[in-house]
């Protein structure tokens, strides 16, 4: 098993490109809903995964719908600045779906209303909307392994 990053509608290939290199890091599988922002054959996309992009377990998909329909049962973690508690206030288990929305609008209100047990937040200062998109997959991405004691990494 390994854990999964979502990324729904990503908009700016570096970000992209910088989870895809932390995923083959990690062993975390990344699942892009589109439609994404960028090609992907984007020189900053490959740039920023440097030359990992062998190593990265991917998977596309048209729709958020269709990642919960292949994955059902299984539970998926919605990152955002809407959510009530942080992203360390959950236990975590290999297997789970760590979701990310677009950099600059997030998740849509359908897919955050579905889930309303399972957002998580990055705490931060009140005068900042929001951290960028690959810190913040990185940040959950690590709490999350933490606490499963990091399997297979060195």
């Amino acid at each position: 098993m390994a854990f999964h990053i979502v990324l729904v509608e990503p908009e700016i290939p570096g970000n992209t490109g910088n989870i895809a290199r932390t995923c083959a890091a990690t062993g975390t599988w990344l699942h892009l809903v589109r439609p994404l922002g960028f090609e992907i054959s984007d020189k900053y996309l490959k740039r920023a995964g440097l030359d990992y992009w062998q190593f990265v377990k991917i998977e596309y998909h048209d729709s958020f719908r269709e990642v919960e329909q292949k994955y059902a049962g299984s539970r998926f973690f919605l990152a955002t600045t809407k959510a009530r508690k942080a992203y360390t206030d959950y236990v975590y288990r290999d297997g789970d779906f760590l979701v990310f929305g677009k950099e600059t609008a997030g998740l849509s209100r359908e897919i955050l209303d579905a889930y309303p047990d399972t957002l998580i937040r990055i705490p931060m200062g009140p005068d900042i909307r929001s951290l960028n998109l690959s810190n913040s997959a990185a940040i959950v991405l690590y709490e999350a392994l933490r606490q499963i004691s990091f399997p297979g990494l060195e």
